[in-house]
């Protein structure tokens, strides 16, 4: 059986690509790695891509110099979780706060991990989790 190393890239679809831009690179302090005005990719830890892809230009296949992408898109308000310190919860509580983005919920979890919520320009629902949430995190 072939195995999976791990999740590469993980896609948000977004309806204005400069204020999301602005949210994830002044909020969250992500640096992009290549963006032009279909989409934007950050590096998010060391092995792992956030795309931001403003919604429905990606409806078509995209011709690459390698080969074609297929068509994809989303809507409605998705989920994605940051992995983070234990450390780092309160400095992002603090640093969230400073930039007005209020924390939507809480969770203390049973295995001993912490997160939090809150809402992206585009009503996505981003998390902060610390580690020991998942048996492999």
């Amino acid at each position: 059986m072939p195995t999976i190393d791990g999740v590469l890239e993980t896609s948000l679809y977004v309806d204005d690509l400069a204020r999301a831009r602005a949210f994830y690179e002044e909020v969250m302090e992500l640096r992009p790695m290549f963006g032009d005005d279909r989409l934007c990719a950050y590096p998010v830890g060391p092995r792992s891509v956030l795309l931001l892809f403003r919604r429905g230009v990606s409806l078509q296949p995209v011709q690459m110099p390698g080969g074609s992408i297929g068509p994809h898109d989303g809507s409605g308000p998705l989920h994605m979780a940051f992995a983070i310190g234990a450390e780092e919860l309160p400095s992002w509580e603090t640093h969230l706060s400073g930039h007005k983005v209020a924390i939507e919920s809480r969770v203390d979890w049973p295995r001993g991990g912490h997160s939090i919520y809150f809402r992206d320009p585009d009503g996505h629902l981003l998390e902060l989790a610390t580690p020991v949430l998942w048996p492999n995190y």
